[in-house]
């Protein structure tokens, strides 16, 4: 490995272990090549976060003027064109990102997708019903459960879908743990609809007589996150079985954050909720369990009631079934 290449790694294996203890313990059980991608893509994504949230490495988010955040989400988005043309970025962030684009062919209506994410929290976007909550999930985190998903080799649509819906997932729960942080910013992702029946402001969201009733709009986050944790299951049986390790890993890690936050009720924001390290021995052995019993094995169709991602549709669907069908004559 060159000094360049090494460098690159380093900086990307610090962008994780600083930014997501979470994603850092998932991502040692990848094989060698897949951990280095997988590390690559995640220190792309954390640095878009933190350009546009003016925060480092995903904590301590601080309010940035719209002119600055609009001319910061222009020059990430012709940092991305230029990864895509070929040309010099000057950002080690994005460096990564070209060697996981040239490595795995990264889609770049992917990347372009999941920078419409924080187009949307620069724009202020309101979210008035549940669908408008999952299109930014799929923004920000369902498109990259899609990327990860073509470095761990998957390319049919059906397994795509799947790992859509453990991003869904994972941002679902995120958004549970970090209403009051969210709101101290300006920001909330809750359906306006939700907010309308327990009669909380939303610019008002953080303050603590609300406290009860965010809770169990939050428990209706992760209870809504469920069936997508589910759904994600059946596509660990097409992955290499590290791999599966590494996303079961993950799924049980951030469905657990989501478990506590609906344990501590009201009191889930007076300290951020985390996993411990004996947490996460035990959730690495579940992944295992669950990595292995994938193999092999039928799983049922997808819940048709799930949120479908953009570009996909029944008839994709069908037409995925008819080609594994002429495969496998």
């Amino acid at each position: 490995m060159s000094a360049a290449d090494q460098a690159l790694l380093d900086h990307a294996t610090q962008s994780i272990a600083v930014g997501s203890k979470s994603f850092a313990a998932a991502s040692r059980l990848f094989d060698p090549l897949t951990r280095r991608s997988a590390v690559m893509l995640y220190a792309w994504c954390r640095h878009c976060d933190d350009v546009i949230d003016g925060q480092e490495a995903g904590h301590s988010a601080t309010v940035i003027s719209q002119q600055e955040v609009t001319a910061r989400l222009e020059r990430l988005i012709a940092q991305t064109h230029a990864v895509y043309a070929g040309a010099p970025t000057d950002s080690p962030a994005f460096e990564a990102f070209r060697e996981v684009v040239q490595r795995h062919g990264i889609k770049q209506r992917y990347a372009l997708e999941h920078l419409a994410g924080f187009a949307m929290d620069v724009s202020q976007r309101e979210y008035h019903s549940v669908e408008d909550t999952l299109e930014y999930c799929y923004h920000v985190a369902g498109v990259v459960g899609l990327m990860m998903a073509q470095i761990m080799g998957a390319r049919d649509e059906p397994t795509l879908d799947r790992a859509c819906d453990l991003g869904l997932a994972f941002q679902l729960t995120n958004i549970a743990r970090d209403i009051i942080e969210d709101a101290s910013v300006g920001r909330c992702y809750l359906p306006e609809q939700w907010l309308d029946e327990v009669a909380i402001p939303a610019d008002r969201l953080a303050e603590p007589q609300y406290r009860p009733a965010v809770a169990v709009l939050a428990q209706r986050l992760v209870d809504m996150a469920e069936p997508y944790y589910e759904s994600a299951n059946a596509g660990l049986t097409a992955l290499p079985w590290r791999s599966a390790w590494a996303v079961a890993t993950a799924g049980c890690v951030y469905r657990e954050i989501g478990v506590k936050v609906r344990q501590r009720g009201a009191q889930a924001w007076d300290e951020r909720v985390s996993t411990s390290k004996l947490d996460k021995l035990r959730l690495v052995a579940l992944g295992a369990w669950k990595a292995t019993a994938s193999r092999g094995r039928q799983w049922p169709a997808r819940p048709a009631h799930l949120w479908q991602r953009p570009g996909r549709s029944c008839a994709a669907d069908r037409h995925a079934v008819v080609e594994a069908g002429r495969a496998g004559d």
